[in-house]
């Protein structure tokens, strides 16, 4: 369960809202003042700290925020005062505070915001775990042309609050690229917060994207801020928002028009501060064309076009991502990879992109064991092994030649595999890519054993 962190000076206000958190299931860890929390911090990595603003005579709850951020401490900080002013309210928020609970405290209020911070909390351990797999030193791997011009445009739009639309293929990075531009960006302290757009039921889009009041439907037992409230003065980051149905794109469309969002049950709006990131594997453009996505949405949304490429057209990249992903996989004692499987992962076609490199580079790892080298024969097989699960024909070594049968259906599986990675595994998005009806895509792929 969470850890919480409790510093008050008032004993009774410690036991209270102690025994209503462990009562919860939270374990709680209190302080009775500020140099008390700064050696409890040194005992545990709390999920959350609710911190009291006034405690006499020692340092008091801004002095004990400062010192907590000094020394790295990233947890929420919900904040409890009853003779707040308002200048405290702003130097707490510039401290980085998530929320101020005016005393005396209500069970209803601590527990609702707890639980909203532990979900911003979430959010942010997820985005350390995604910089460090994806990153080095927080840049984008590789140095061909292709990802420089790329890092170019970040750099250019980062500084700003232009809206961004990343398109490109399924796997070639999109959230990283947003979060390279939200970690340049004037909002790098404050929230990241990522939404797939195409995991989220229908019914309980409105719900996760501006949150709700206590009883606004069924199942609402308790109040929860969307992920527009949790990003507020910090970024959203909407992937896959082509998957959005034609009325959650009209609710979003509301929401960056007037920078007003009003939770479902809630009798009047609140305003937001969010900066919108978008991505896209489809072609948005198209999908206007056919009335499948608002017009007046996508032009909000695509004030600045970023389009990523494939792993394919930036091969020059794929020897240092090879080399990031087996430092970061076999960190003491990586193997080399020989020049020959080198050159055999540069000219593979790769249709699931860096993701499926990573992936790859993983299982080879695993199948050579601690073998101080990685050598053409185990690439060839791996990859041998992905092109006849999904299509895409592995690299043949120079000389080799095949009957005529047999390079045909070698070509059409590289063609059906590349049509499917690029409609993120919707047949009937591929038949359309491919110009043939799905029936008929079936059939070839059921004669091609795909």
């Amino acid at each position: 369960m969470p850890t919480i962190l409790l510093i008050d000076d008032e004993a009774n206000i410690r036991r209270m809202l102690g025994a209503l958190l462990r009562s919860e299931g939270f374990d709680v860890t209190e302080a009775a003042n500020g140099n008390a929390a700064i050696f409890a911090i040194d005992a545990v990595d709390p999920d959350a700290i609710f911190l009291d603003l006034m405690m006499p005579p020692g340092p008091d709850g801004l002095a004990t925020l400062a010192t907590l951020r000094e020394r790295g401490v990233d947890a929420p900080v919900i904040m409890m005062s009853g003779k707040a002013q308002l200048s405290d309210a702003v130097r707490a928020t510039q401290l980085g505070a998530f929320q101020f609970l005016e005393k005396p405290l209500s069970p209803e209020s601590a527990l609702v915001t707890l639980r909203s911070a532990l979900e911003l909390r979430r959010t942010q351990v997820e985005n350390r775990t995604l910089r460090a797999a994806l990153t080095v030193d927080g840049e984008l791997v590789g140095s061909s042309p292709a990802l420089a011009r790329v890092r170019s445009l970040v750099a250019q739009v980062a500084p700003t609050d232009a809206r961004v639309l990343i398109t490109g293929e399924s796997g070639t990075g999109k959230e990283l690229v947003a979060l390279a531009i939200h970690r340049a960006s004037r909002r790098s302290r404050r929230a990241f917060i990522p939404v797939n757009c195409a995991a989220i039921p229908r019914d309980l889009v409105e719900s996760e994207l501006f949150g709700h009041e206590k009883g606004a439907f069924t199942g609402a037992t308790d109040r929860r801020l969307g992920r527009f409230s949790l990003a507020d003065h910090g970024t959203i980051f909407l992937d896959e928002v082509g998957d959005l149905h034609p009325e959650a794109q009209a609710k979003l469309l509301r929401v960056l028009e007037s920078g007003e969002l009003q939770r479902l049950g809630a009798e009047r709006g609140e305003r937001v501060d969010v900066r919108a990131l978008a991505a896209t594997n489809k072609r948005l453009e198209q999908a206007v064309a056919t009335g499948a996505f608002r017009e007046d949405l996508y032009f909000r949304l695509n004030v600045f076009p970023i389009e990523l490429p494939p792993l394919r057209d930036r091969a020059d990249d794929v020897a240092e991502l090879v080399l990031h992903f087996t430092r970061r996989l076999r960190p003491r004692q990586p193997p080399r990879f020989s020049p020959e499987a080198i050159d055999a992962l540069r000219r593979y076609a790769w249709p699931g992109n860096v993701r499926e490199l990573a992936n790859v580079v993983e299982r080879l790892l695993i199948l050579g064991g601690d073998g101080p080298e990685v050598g053409l024969e185990a690439v060839r097989q791996v990859i041998s092994a992905d092109a006849r699960s999904v299509g895409a024909r592995a690299p043949v070594a120079d000389g080799d030649e095949l009957p005529l049968a047999e390079a045909l259906d070698a070509y059409e599986r590289q063609l059906i595999g590349t049509a499917i990675a690029r409609a993120d595994g919707n047949v009937a998005e591929a038949a359309r890519r491919l110009r043939t009806d799905r029936a008929n895509l079936y059939r070839r792929i059921r004669r091609l054993g795909l």
